[in-house]
């Protein structure tokens, strides 16, 4: 059997965790400027049809109470890891699928699947103060939708010979591959539900949708699906990026300090991950959306901000003409292997310098959190730049792998899939 566990409302629900007076209000994470757009809302929010991916000028309207909280990526990345380290407890192969979720494999696994999912759900609770949905089924899309249904908070098991019944009564457009378009184009045949699509002929499908789509959506609506739980993704390149709440100058000071924030980001997940990088790429949006990007390959893999922020500043210098204006403004480490090399001293250098300090900053926010320790820089606050968790800067970070990015998503008009 697989497990799939899912955290409810993950940014806003760890907001409402370190702010206990936001807990029963109405809660979304996001960027609160003109170009805002919600990335996470609470369930509360939820109830006044605030969602992920909704511009955050609407949600306000839809909900006049509602409470913005910038994203503190640093922070859901601390939490995120700690409830996989309690997931790992429990089965020796697991597939994170983003921050909030992933697969457990339970083959080998001595404990009934409901009672474990109910020992993993208490976990999770008691350690993080977070709720955790779950579903169980024998593949990952019968567990993946079992777990959706479960929301909130909740559990639901489907056994081999109950997926049928589970699955026939559910809208056609809950199954992968079925966005809007799609789901248009199968509802002009009167195909409504997965009952629909399993009585429906594989050939039927592949006219109405094409060939491909078509094959899965047979598979899919018959309960199929062989893809295993595959334990970790090789990572390819991390990176974020950040969206002004309105233009700035190339010379501005909130530039050095999004860099700088940014490659202190992409190095503790590059630390985290026992990871370093060979080449650093530096991406501006201008004003007029205009987008370019330049790299350089270092001659050793780094994993520490000092090197990674050494190596975009003259990168972003040579990009940005004098008085340009600038939108965005991104930093991706890429050529990952597996973590940086030791150094030869040069003559009359320290032996304790960056690495240390680093590591050490790492050690004090895995045990007080993200905020307890941070450069200066990144402490102060300025109108436009905001406090760099997010205050006012939209922040868009993601991790590629040889599957799908991984990303946490607070501008993007495209319909992300919201924490919870």
């Amino acid at each position: 059997m697989i497990v799939h566990a899912d955290l409810d409302a993950f940014y806003a629900a760890v907001e409402q965790r370190r702010r206990p007076e936001l807990k029963g209000r109405p809660v979304a994470v996001g960027g609160a400027g003109p170009r805002g757009v919600v990335m996470s809302a609470s369930y509360e929010a939820r109830a006044y049809g605030v969602g992920g991916g909704m511009p955050t000028v609407r949600a306000r309207r839809l909900c006049p109470e509602l409470v913005m909280v910038p994203p503190d990526m640093d922070e859901y990345a601390v939490v995120s890891a700690n409830v996989m380290a309690v997931l790992h407890s429990f089965a020796r192969r697991v597939e994170p699928v983003s921050m909030d979720e992933a697969y457990l494999d339970l083959a080998g696994v001595g404990i009934k699947p409901r009672a474990l999912a109910e020992l993993l759900r208490g976990r999770v609770r008691d350690e993080q103060d977070l709720a955790l949905s779950v579903g169980v089924g024998p593949n990952k899309l019968v567990a993946k939708l079992a777990s959706v249904a479960a929301k909130p908070d909740g559990l639901l098991v489907v056994a081999a010979d109950e997926v049928e019944a589970f699955l026939r009564p559910l809208a056609a457009n809950r199954l992968p591959g079925v966005g809007p378009k799609t789901a248009d184009a199968l509802t002009r045949f009167g195909l409504l539900t997965v009952g629909d699509l399993a009585d429906t002929p594989r050939d039927t499908l592949r006219r109405i949708v094409g060939a491909a789509a078509g094959d899965l959506l047979t598979a899919s609506a018959r309960g199929e699906d062989p893809r295993p739980v595959v334990p970790q993704r090789a990572e390819r390149s991390l990176g974020g990026e950040r969206t002004f709440p309105a233009d700035v100058s190339g010379d501005h000071e909130v530039i050095h300090t999004t860099l700088l924030g940014l490659a202190g980001q992409n190095a503790a997940r590059l630390r985290a991950g026992g990871l370093a990088a060979r080449t650093v790429t530096v991406k501006v949006r201008f004003a007029d959306l205009r987008t370019v990007t330049r790299s350089r390959t270092l001659p050793e893999p780094v994993d520490l901000a000092h090197d990674i922020f050494a190596a975009a500043v003259p990168l972003f210098a040579g990009l940005v003409p004098a008085r340009a204006r600038i939108r965005l403004v991104g930093l991706r480490v890429e050529g990952l292997d597996g973590g940086a090399r030791p150094t030869q001293l040069a003559l009359g250098e320290r032996e304790v310098g960056w690495a240390e300090l680093e590591r050490t900053m790492d050690r004090v926010q895995a045990k007080f959190g993200a905020a307890a320790v941070r450069p200066a820089s990144l402490i102060t606050r300025s109108p436009q730049a905001g406090n760099f968790s997010g205050a006012e800067v939209v922040d868009r970070s993601e991790r590629r792998g040889h599957g799908r990015p991984q990303r946490a998503t607070a501008h993007a008009p495209r319909q992300p899939k919201s924490p919870g």
